[in-house]
Formats: C-alpha cells, sequence, structure tokens
C-alpha cells in the first residue's frame, strides 16, 4: 500500500516531487508509525465490517482499528467480538490485502482470546489498541500482547490511548506520565504510535469543543498535549509517535464565528467549490487543528469519518520548499553546524537546531511524498477527491 496510491500514477506524477514510498504490514516499525496517516475507527459490530473494510482502502485509507470498546453498548460485547473473528475470516477467504488492522479491546483478556479466535485469518491483525493507559493498567494489557505474540509467532504492534483521569488531572499527571514512560519505555519494539484520547479529556470536565474550535483552544486540553509531548514525543531517541485528536464533527452547524479557510488558494486552481464543501462539512476546522498538531508534535490522526482522511493526509504531504530545507540542514558539509539563508530565500535554516526537524521531516516525506514546487494541498484533496 502507499499513500495516494488510489489515485492513478499519472496522477501521482504530476503532484509529486518524490512520490509516496509504498509499505505493508511486514515494514518497519520506524516506518509504519510515521505512516499511519489517519486512522479511521469502526465499531466491530458493523455487519458489513470486511466490506467496509475493503471499501475504505479502496478509498486511501491505510490504517483502521476496529473497537470493542467505547464505541458499542456493554451489552454487545460478545456479539461484536463474534462478529470480528467472522469478518477477518471472510477478508482472509477473499485473499484481500486490507489496511493495517487494529483492535480496541476493553479488557487484557480479550486479547490472547481473539487472536486463538481468528486462528489463519490472524495474518490480517496488525496489533491492538489499548485504551485508558497507565503504568498500572497497562501491564496486564502489555503482558496479554506478550502471550498472543507466542501463539502467532510474530510481534503485534500495541497504541496506547492517554485518555486516563489521572493524565488530566494535575496533581497525579507528572506521576502518570513517567510511570507511562517506563511502560512503554520497557516494551518500546511493539509500541507503534501513543494515541490521545482528548474526548475522555473534556468529559472529564464536562466540556466538548463545538466545531468552529481546536483542541489547542481548550486550554486545560491543550496544556495536557504540551505535557505528554514534552515527555513521550522528545527527538532525543527516547520518544515515540503520538498522533492528534479525534476531530468528531462531519456535518453542517450552526456557525458563530467566520470560515477559517482563505479563498485565495482555491481561487488560484479554480476549487472554490471545494472551499465551500469543505466548510459545510465544518472540516476547515479539521484542517486548522491538523496544522496545529503537526507545529505541536503530532503526527496522524484518529477519524472517526471517512471524509476526514483525505485532509489529514493532504496535509501531511511534506512541501517542496519543507524538503529543500530539510535537504539543506543534513547536508554531510553541514555536520559541523553554521546558519545558511534557505534556498527560498525567506528564512534562515541554522544546522543544530533544526536537524532533528529536518530528520522527521525526511520521515514524513518518505511516508507521504513531497509535493511539487508549485502544488499545494487543494491540489492534493481536489486529486484524492477525484480518485
Amino acid at each position: 500500500m502507499r499513500h495516494f496510491g488510489h489515485i492513478p500514477a499519472t496522477a501521482r506524477k504530476e503532484l509529486f516531487h518524490q512520490e509516496p514510498a509504498e509499505f505493508d504490514a511486514g515494514s518497519p516499525a520506524g516506518m509504519l508509525s510515521v505512516a499511519l496517516g489517519a486512522t479511521l475507527y469502526s465499531p466491530a459490530t458493523r455487519p458489513a465490517l470486511a466490506d467496509d473494510v475493503l471499501k475504505q482502502a479502496a478509498r486511501g485509507v491505510v490504517s483502521m482499528v476496529l473497537c470493542l470498546e467505547d464505541s458499542i453498548d456493554d451489552a454487545d460485547v460478545s456479539a461484536a467480538e463474534d462478529n470480528l473473528v467472522r469478518q477477518f475470516a471472510d477478508l482472509d477467504v477473499r485473499g484481500a490485502e486490507p489496511p493495517l488492522l487494529f483492535v480496541r479491546v476493553r479488557e487484557p483478556g480479550q486479547i490472547e482470546d481473539l487472536v486463538r479466535r481468528l486462528g489463519p485469518s490472524s495474518r490480517l491483525l496488525s496489533g491492538f489498541v489499548l485504551p485508558k493507559f497507565t503504568e498500572e493498567r497497562g501491564g496486564p494489557f502489555l503482558e496479554a500482547v506478550s502471550a498472543a505474540e507466542s501463539v502467532i509467532g510474530r510481534t503485534l504492534y500495541v497504541m496506547p490511548v492517554l485518555e486516563s483521569p489521572e493524565l488530566l488531572h494535575l496533581e497525579t499527571r507528572y506521576e502518570t506520565l513517567t510511570g507511562i514512560a517506563r511502560s512503554v519505555g520497557r516494551h518500546r519494539d511493539r509500541i507503534l504510535a501513543l494515541r490521545l484520547g482528548v474526548t475522555d479529556f473534556c468529559s472529564a470536565y464536562g466540556l466538548r469543543r463545538p466545531p468552529d474550535m481546536t483542541a489547542y483552544d481548550v486550554q486545560i486540553v491543550a496544556n495536557v498535549i504540551a505535557d505528554v509531548v514534552n515527555v513521550l514525543g522528545r527527538s532525543d531517541g527516547t520518544g515515540f509517535t503520538i498522533t492528534g485528536p479525534v476531530w468528531e464533527y462531519f456535518r453542517l452547524q450552526e456557525r458563530m464565528f467566520k470560515p477559517q479557510l482563505r479563498r485565495s488558494p482555491f481561487m488560484e486552481v479554480r476549487a472554490e467549490e471545494l472551499r465551500t464543501a469543505l466548510i459545510e462539512h465544518d472540516l476547515d476546522g479539521l484542517l486548522r487543528e491538523i496544522e496545529l498538531d503537526r507545529a505541536n508534535g503530532l503526527l496522524g490522526k484518529t477519524c472517526i469519518h471517512p471524509s476526514h482522511v483525505l485532509p489529514v493526509h493532504a496535509l501531511s504531504v511534506v512541501s517542496h520548499e519543507e524538503f529543500s530545507d530539510a535537504q539543506d540542514v543534513l547536508r554531510p558539509e553541514r555536520g559541523g553546524g553554521g546558519v545558511m539563508r534557505s534556498a527560498y530565500t525567506n528564512k534562515m535554516n541554522e544546522v543544530k537546531p533544526h536537524r532533528a526537524w529536518a530528520e522527521r521531516t525526511l520521515r514524513r516525506a518518505e511516508a507521504f511524498g513531497v509535493a511539487r514546487e508549485d502544488v499545494g494541498f487543494v491540489e492534493l484533496l481536489t486529486a484524492g477527491l477525484a480518485g
């Protein structure tokens, strides 16, 4: 699979200076953690789940979470597990190569049990999403994953969700974060990414952000995100990929504030109708939040609606300017440091302070590609929708 693999090869060549690389479930964890992109969640109760998975893959989805936790009723867990086993078998019989598939469980005991019940179709399982993760609660989940690996003879990746009240509350945050760091540090080889449960953060205070505000406008949430990145997202080799929070909206809401999308980028490529559609579906707020995610050290995003996937991927593509700056910083002859004017003559590139950013940018470029000099996110969105 590859990002933008659902659009014709000729269109990709017109869009990309460097096309996104191909990858699969067996690719190195470092590549997969960057390439997750928009991870689409789906309740495991859906009766045509196998069809849904393949349909979304054809539309550019590369990672999905099939949920046995908060998205389904407590009374439906057993039926959802049965359905999950049937749908995996259906995918396996078809010989399909679906997106990276993860199962969000409720209890540690579900992990080994599900792997055994999946049987041969477990080859399609990339791993598990672990809810309300702390050092204390995470231990049994991670031990269960280790036992499941013994059953199938290969690594199963995990994505802990950071969403517990202990992480939100100021008096317990430091201890909780350091405990999480210890726990995931001991299991680094199987931690693909850490996911933020911002809806649960808001729930602890009876809050819900409106569609014209981002998670970063809710200060109590923004403070937690900052502290998570501070402890768990460092670029010194101890950090992990941390994914952006879910965007909850996908249909027109009554607005209080003006739209957040400038007209000019859309007018330049005669895509005013696309701008209008994005605004009508409250996706201008999503686009702003994606940009703020990356500015704050997050990569990828939890998604609950297919319409969110393409905006996440389009804004994950590395611009030609970013690529040029990253290459300049990392040139071998710059190893001793120094400062230089960018090739675009609009900024300073300083080798030592910008090195970690440059390395991260080139990893993103491998996964999502580099746009041509005259291609922006509007062209990427338009091509993706047409594909």
